[in-house]
């Protein structure tokens, strides 16, 4: 059995490793760059959007965030406040962006699993509804 002192020093590792790992996909993010969005996610990668919708596999989720890069093509997070917990990141802020020369920002949250440097789950929790009016114009 580990020592408090060794458990705790592998915790903090852990965290540390989970924390760079979430700020790195978030400016990833923010400089639209799948490259390493998709490098810094699990091949088995799971992405839950504000609906609870989940899409599965690095590849998938690399289009997925394609589209709507094209969709909003200033995209950006600004994640104000992050709690690390071992592997789990929260974080708290605010999304936004520009979709069809229409402005929207929203107050947004984020949880992110991290397994062996790479990113295996990313959760969105946020009020969607400046995206969906956007979207409804469309019609």
């Amino acid at each position: 059995m580990d020592s408090p002192d060794e458990t705790n020093s592998t915790s903090e590792t852990n965290s540390a490793t989970a924390d760079a790992v979430f700020l790195a996909f978030v400016d990833a993010v923010n400089e639209h760059d799948l490259a390493t969005l998709g490098n810094l996610m699990t091949a088995d990668h799971v992405f839950i959007d504000s609906l609870g919708n989940q899409i599965e596999s690095a590849a998938t989720t690399e289009g997925g965030w394609r589209d709507y890069f094209e969709m909003c093509p200033d995209y950006w997070i600004e994640a104000a406040d992050v709690f690390v917990d071992d592997a789990m990141v929260l974080a708290a802020g605010r999304a936004g962006g520009t979709i069809d020369g229409v402005e929207w920002q929203t107050p947004a949250a984020w949880k992110a699993i991290v397994r062996d440097g790479r990113v295996a789950q990313w959760q969105v929790f946020a009020d969607n509804a400046p995206v969906y009016e956007i979207l409804n114009r469309r019609g």
